[in-house]
């Protein structure tokens, strides 16, 4: 299939490389010039523009739009519709507000353009792991785009396969990717996904802080102990209840630097975490982990301790989110 990919940061450039190893021809858009033509030389295709790009796709066109979630994704689908045309298809594969994307289907539609929602987890390991992704939007359009959600998912894999529990069930999730329902969808299951993020983050960094600090002088002699971190995270790896992606990546930072002295420790978030308690207000859900591991981000910027140094380091290993020292 042929498809448009315009944004060519960390993702956007990977999701549009692993289109490319599986055979996809792929047209590339960035507003810089320089990521494209590195994308050239693997063999896309480069556009100079919308409109370019849009006369070197078939019909239906199928843009993919990689950028930051706002006003960057806003303007560029508000752009996309004045050149594409019915029946085109528009993905929004950021992290977007699944009410932006209720709202931007229902403009689209009026216009005879489809809209699709693909949250997309997998961040900068993607291109070799593939992405896992949740599709909002209506099934004819999802499965038309099929090749491409196989092409970018990562497959079966080595996961051993859940036992007598599948039958019946739509086998695309074992691959990696659902359809999980209409319009804003996608983006919806994919916000509650990062806000889980947050609160298995800070369980992993709130737990290491308790172990570093039990060498405190402030402690009784015998009751101190010089926990080496790095082996702790390396056996919770082998065989524990709690051994996870998140983990691995926290046992590499560590293994680099116990101390991990090259972070600053101030966390950001990226609006996930914040939707996924406002939508716990409206349905009137308790979230208290999610919640307080948000709170602890914003604490975070103010007063450092030595597991949000750890956040940092998880950020970077899996999105290369640079949170160094000032």
């Amino acid at each position: 299939m042929k498809i448009g990919i315009i944004g060519l940061g960390r993702m956007g450039a990977n999701i549009a490389r692993r289109l490319i190893r599986h055979g996809h021809d792929v047209v590339v858009y960035n507003r810089s010039p320089e990521p494209v033509a590195t994308l050239v030389s693997e063999g896309a295709f480069g556009a100079a523009g919308l409109a370019d790009m849009r006369g070197k796709l078939d019909k239906p066109a199928i843009f993919w739009v990689m950028l930051p979630a706002g006003q960057p994704t806003e303007e560029m689908i508000s752009a996309l519709s004045d050149i594409a045309g019915p029946g085109d298809i528009i993905i929004d594969g950021g992290n977007g507000f699944f009410k932006d994307s209720v709202r931007r289907a229902k403009a689209l539609a009026d216009r005879g353009i489809h809209h699709v929602d693909i949250g997309t987890s997998g961040g900068v390991w993607g291109l070799e792991r593939g992405y896992c992704m949740m599709v909002g939007g209506k099934k004819p359009v999802i499965d038309h785009l099929d090749p491409i959600l196989s092409a970018l998912a990562p497959g079966l894999g080595t996961i051993p396969r859940t036992a007598n529990r599948r039958e019946g069930h739509d086998p695309r999730a074992e691959k990696g990717y659902i359809h999980a329902g209409p319009a804003g969808a996608g983006h919806f299951v994919k916000m509650v996904h990062n806000g889980i993020e947050y609160g298995l983050m800070q369980a992993y960094a709130e737990g290491f802080d308790v172990l570093k600090g039990r060498s405190s002088t402030n402690l009784p002699e015998d009751e101190r102990f010089d926990i080496n971190l790095t082996d702790v995270a390396e056996v919770w790896r082998r065989g524990s209840v709690i051994s996870s992606w998140l983990l691995d990546l926290s046992a590499a930072a560590l293994a680099r630097d116990q101390m991990l002295d090259q972070f600053s420790g101030h966390v950001s978030d990226s609006g996930e975490g914040r939707w996924t308690i406002a939508a716990a207000m409206e349905e009137a859900v308790p979230v208290n982990v999610l919640s307080a591991a948000l709170y602890a981000r914003y604490r975070s910027r103010v007063d450092h301790t030595f597991g949000d140094k750890l956040l940092s380091a998880m950020r970077l290993g899996f999105g290369g989110h640079v949170e160094m020292p000032q």
